[in-house]
C-alpha cells in the first residue's frame, strides 16, 4: 500500500492515493531538475523576478481553491488556508522585489583593481516538507531560492499529495519554466540516495528534531549544506503590567492557529503570579470562544487534527501531564465522532517533568506555568531544548527589549503574535534547527559566496 494517501481528517474518509516513485522516476526527476537549473541560473535576475511575480499573481488567483484543498486534505480552516496562499504570493513578490539588490556583487576595498563578493546559486535543492502549512513551508524558503537561481525537488509529506500537485500546477499556470519545482513521491528510504546524489546541491527540511538530525547527518556525509527548521515549544510570557485582555486574546490565537499544529505556536504560557488568576480566566474564556467545526466552513476557527496518530499522541501527552499533577481547566477529552478531533484544552500547573512542558505539543493544548517575576520567566522560557520563538507581554517595552536579548531563540515578539514575515529572517536555535529563511539572510542562505579579485 502506498504511503501517499489523501484522507479527509474531518471524517477519516480516504480521498485518493498516489503511487510511490520508482527508482527510475526518482532518477528522471533529478535529471530534469538539474537541466532546469542550468537554464534558470543563467537567466537575468530581472527575468527570474518577473516569473516570481507571475507565480505570486497565480497563487492569489488560486487562493480560494487552494484554501479549500487544505481544509479537505489536512483540516486547516478554509479562511486560514486562503490566507496561507496569499502569504505565499507575498513571499514571491517580496523576493522578486529585492533579489537584484540582495544578490548584487558587493565591492570590497582592497589594493586590487577590483574586488567583490558574489552570491551564486547552489543548484537543485531537495525540500523535505511537512503537512501543517503545505504551501507556506515550501514558499517560505522556495521563493528566495528560486529568485537566487536555484531549482527545487519537493518531497512533500505523505498525507498532502494533492497539495504537492497543486503547487506544481500553480507553477505551470504561471508559465514558469518546466522543472523549477518538481514533486517527487519518494519514500523515506529513498532519501539517503537522493541527498547523496551529485545532482542535488543542498537540502532543506521542515520537520521534527529527530528527522532533522537524520537529514543533517546525511547531508554532512555528502558535504552538502542543509537548512533545518525543526520543532518548537515557544514560551508566551505575561508580566504583571501586561494588558491582560489583549494578551489573552492573542494567546488563544497563538495556541489555536492551524488547529494548534504549528512549530511557532505558543505552547508554554508563563505568567507572573500577581496576575495569574486574572490572565488564566481570560485565557480560558478566549480559548472556549473559538468556534470548532467543519474546516470548509468559513466561520470555523478550529478544525480537526490532520491525522489520527497526531490526535492520539496529543491526547496521550495531556493524559500523562494530568496524571503528573496538571489541572484541567478546559477540554482534554476527545469527542466521540468520526475524524480526528481534539478540543481546545487548557492545563494549569504545568512544569518540568510533564509531557506538555518538556515535549513539543502539536495540537490545541495550552500549558500554564506560574512564576514569581520576570527573571524567573526568562529562566523558565530558556529551560527547554527548543529555541524557535517567544513572546513577551509587558507595558514596559524597554524591559521587553531587554528580555529579548536574554531569551535563547530565533525570534522574540514583544506585545504581538509570533509569526514568520517575508521581511524578517526566520529560523531557530538549539534543537529547533539552523539556517535562516526569508529576508536577505534567507535568500543568501542557499547561495555560494564567491570572492573575486582582479589585479
Amino acid at each position: 500500500m502506498t504511503e501517499f494517501r489523501s484522507v479527509d481528517p474531518s471524517s477519516g474518509r480516504l480521498v485518493l492515493e498516489r503511487p510511490e516513485a520508482s527508482a527510475s522516476e526518482v532518477d528522471a526527476a533529478l535529471t530534469r531538475s538539474a537541466a532546469a537549473f542550468r537554464a534558470w541560473s543563467e537567466e537575468p535576475i530581472a527575468t527570474r523576478a518577473a516569473s516570481l511575480r507571475r507565480l505570486g499573481a497565480t497563487l492569489r488567483a488560486r487562493a480560494e481553491r487552494d484554501g479549500m484543498l487544505m481544509a479537505e486534505e489536512m483540516g486547516k480552516p478554509v479562511a486560514q488556508g486562503k490566507a496561507e496562499s496569499e502569504k505565499c504570493a507575498l513571499a514571491c513578490e517580496h523576493a522578486a522585489e529585492h533579489a537584484a539588490a540582495w544578490l548584487a556583487p558587493e565591492p570590497v576595498p582592497t589594493e586590487a583593481r577590483a574586488s567583490y563578493v558574489r552570491h551564486d546559486p547552489v543548484g537543485p535543492i531537495l525540500a523535505i516538507m511537512p503537512w501543517n502549512f503545505p504551501f507556506w513551508q515550501l514558499f517560505r524558503f522556495g521563493a528566495s531560492a528560486l529568485a537566487a537561481g536555484n531549482t527545487i525537488v519537493l518531497k512533500h509529506a505523505p498525507n498532502v499529495p494533492r497539495c504537492a500537485e497543486a503547487i506544481v500546477a500553480a507553477c505551470a499556470e504561471a508559465d514558469l519554466p518546466e522543472g523549477l519545482i518538481l514533486s517527487l513521491f519518494a519514500r523515506v528510504d529513498q532519501l539517503p540516495g537522493v541527498i547523496a546524489d551529485d545532482r542535488i546541491a543542498a537540502v532543506t527540511l521542515t520537520g521534527s528534531t529527530r528527522a532533522g538530525k537524520t537529514v543533517a547527518e546525511l547531508a554532512a556525509r555528502a558535504l552538502k549544506p542543509s537548512v533545518l527548521e525543526l520543532g518548537g515549544s515557544d514560551a508566551f510570557i505575561v508580566l504583571a503590567d501586561a494588558d491582560l485582555d489583549q494578551a489573552a486574546e492573542v494567546a488563544a490565537r497563538a495556541r489555536l492557529l492551524n488547529n494548534g499544529q504549528s512549530c511557532i505556536a505558543a505552547k508554554r504560557f508563563i505568567v507572573e503570579r500577581a496576575v495569574a488568576d486574572d490572565f488564566v480566566e481570560r485565557f480560558r474564556s478566549a480559548l472556549a470562544a473559538h468556534r470548532v467545526g467543519d474546516p470548509r466552513d468559513p466561520t470555523t476557527q478550529v478544525g480537526p487534527m490532520a491525522r489520527r496518530d497526531l490526535r492520539d499522541e496529543l491526547a496521550g501527552q495531556v493524559a500523562r501531564s494530568v496524571a503528573a499533577g496538571a489541572r484541567v481547566l478546559l477540554g482534554a477529552e476527545a469527542p466521540a465522532r468520526d475524524g480526528w478531533w481534539y478540543p481546545p484544552t487548557l492545563l494549569l500547573g504545568a512544569g518540568p517533568g510533564m509531557a506538555v512542558w518538556d515535549e513539543e505539543t502539536f495540537g490545541p493544548a495550552a500549558a500554564v506555568h506560574v512564576v514569581e517575576d520576570a527573571r524567573a520567566a526568562v529562566r523558565a522560557a530558556n529551560a527547554s531544548p527548543f529555541g524557535l520563538g517567544a513572546a513577551v507581554w509587558t507595558a514596559d517595552r524597554e524591559q521587553g527589549a531587554r528580555m529579548a536579548v536574554e531569551l535563547r531563540c530565533g525570534a522574540v515578539f514583544v506585545n504581538d503574535l509570533v509569526r514568520s514575515d517575508p521581511r524578517m529572517p526566520f529560523g531557530g536555535t538549539k534543537q529547533s534547527g539552523w539556517g535562516r529563511e526569508l529576508g536577505r539572510e534567507g535568500m543568501l542562505e542557499l547561495t555560494d559566496t564567491k570572492s573575486v579579485w582582479i589585479s
